[in-house]
């Protein structure tokens, strides 16, 4: 696991041909907005979030994100004990964001 700035996060996302987005907030802020391809486990139901991370290619990198980065954070290192290598975390979440988003109202 490893926090990464906005910029860091961004440009390793945009040279890692093996990325997937990961946002882990609850439906409510989802519908808000979300970066475009993230696919969307919400942190907050618990086992069902574990089975689903589980469930996920162990070999991807994933680019992990929440409102303000601490459930980011915490998905991230939920990922490193379930044995995923590469779990990056984007600082200041959705709050300090400045890349495009797309509205799912």
């Amino acid at each position: 696991m490893e926090d990464l700035t906005q910029e860091e996060w961004t440009e390793q996302l945009a040279k890692d041909d093996n990325a997937v987005i990961l946002d882990v907030r609850t439906d409510a802020e989802v519908a808000d907005g979300i970066i475009e391809g993230a696919l969307h486990i919400d942190i907050y139901k618990g086992q069902e979030f574990v089975s689903e991370i589980e469930a996920l290619d162990k070999s991807k990198n994933y680019y992990v994100y929440c409102r303000s980065g601490n459930r980011s954070g915490q998905a991230c290192a939920i990922m490193d004990q379930l044995g995923f290598e590469n779990a990056y975390n984007l600082e200041g979440g959705m709050l300090e964001w400045t890349g495009d988003v797309v509205d799912l109202k």
